[in-house]
């Protein structure tokens, strides 16, 4: 088995990422123009942003994916460098925490090892994080490029339109009628019981932040999630906190499917060969959207700024269109292939956006969590 996601996925950047930038000036470095329809006084902030000569990321994107980003931003602002900390969503919400209640009132240190900018698939611990005051809000001037389901408050920003789908492997399903609904899902495994059992796989909720995010989504659209979810129970569904690693494993044959899993590492393995495809529910099809936000005691908040506005921006976004994971973007004016619209096209317009917003909040009630938590239990218990 692999080894767990805190060695496994924590990567930091190294050699000129991490380089001291001691003695560098901004006469050594020609001042970068920003892009021409901003507003003048981002020439300000791009000041300061060299000066400060780093951004440090907390994100739950793949270092692999996000590279060819980093190297784009360092390109445009020579002398900031990109620190990028690769963790498991659960983890980057805790450490985040224990780091700022270390803090105590304090401002961290300019070069301090502190998240400026926070990127997470986990939309509803970004969320709680955000409306319990460790965000700040900042009037990007690529608002108006997002729509508006993305943004909330000029604090929480969607940049990612990721549907949670159902992926097979095609050899699996010789004379078989893949499932186009959740029902029927629960339908064929039932009737496929035991060929299948330990053979179907999904997120684990307990260890998974976007697996969490998902299960309750699904609970509020009606009782049928719970149904399904006893069905994967008998199924002795096995469960994961990796995305990639589930859809490896369905790819080799190892899995027959998976449920709720992201769409954008299935549908980019795809366009590379693989033996797998996807089902978007006809019933309804979740995207969610990976969540940024600056830090409210950013150490570096002006190099956090120039990190967001590229993150949302059209030249940003088609580079994350054309990663190694091909992720959707919200935008829809890039040259990607890889935008909402298109998705929409190739998978039907059942897809129902995740809105970043207040509406996460109730997923993190505590009470509400831990009945939850119950009651999948139960379920997985088949």
């Amino acid at each position: 088995m692999p080894a767990p996601a805190s060695t496994l996925r924590r990567k930091l950047l190294t050699g000129a990422v991490l380089a001291p930038l001691a003695g560098r000036t901004l006469a050594q470095d020609a001042m970068p123009a920003p892009p021409a329809r901003y507003p003048s006084e981002y020439e300000v902030t791009v000041a300061r942003a060299m000066r400060e000569g780093a951004v440090h990321v907390y994100a739950s994107t793949d270092l692999e994916v996000v590279h060819p980003l980093i190297r784009a931003f360092e390109a445009r602002y020579p002398g900031i460098r990109v620190r990028y900390e690769d963790l498991n969503t659960i983890e980057l919400h805790e450490r985040f925490l224990a780091e700022s209640a270390a803090l105590g009132k304090a401002q961290p240190a300019p070069d301090a090892a502190y998240a400026d900018v926070l990127w997470s698939t986990a939309m509803d611990l970004q969320i709680k994080l955000v409306n319990d005051g460790y965000a700040q809000r900042y009037q990007s001037p690529e608002r108006s490029g997002l729509p508006s389901w993305a943004v909330w408050r000029d604090e929480a920003w969607g940049t990612t339109f990721e549907p949670a789908v159902i992926v097979y492997n095609r050899s699996h399903f010789a004379g078989t009628k893949p499932p186009g609904s959740r029902s029927g899902l629960a339908r064929l495994l039932q009737e496929h019981a035991p060929r299948w059992r330990g053979k179907v796989v999904t997120y684990d909720v307990e260890k998974s932040g976007v697996g969490y995010l998902l299960a309750q989504q699904d609970a509020r659209m009606g009782n049928e999630f719970w149904y399904l979810a006893q069905a994967l129970g008998r199924a002795r569904v096995n469960l994961s906190a990796s995305t990639a690693d589930m859809i490896e494993r369905i790819a080799s044959g190892e899995f027959v499917l998976g449920y709720n899993l992201l769409g954008s590492y299935a549908l980019s393995l795809m366009e590379r060969g693989a033996g797998i495809d996807v089902i978007a529910p006809r019933d309804y099809t979740l995207v969610m959207s990976r969540v940024a936000f600056i830090a409210r005691r950013a150490p570096r908040p002006n190099a956090a700024r120039l990190w967001l506005d590229f993150l949302l921006s059209r030249e940003g976004q088609a580079l994350l269109g054309k990663s190694t994971s091909r992720l959707y973007t919200v935008r829809t004016d890039t040259d990607s292939q890889h935008t909402a619209a298109t998705l929409s096209e190739r998978l039907g317009y059942a897809l129902r956006p995740i809105s970043v917003g207040p509406g996460l909040l109730a997923a993190q009630d505590t009470l509400r969590k831990r009945a939850f938590l119950s009651r999948w239990r139960e379920a997985m218990r088949g």
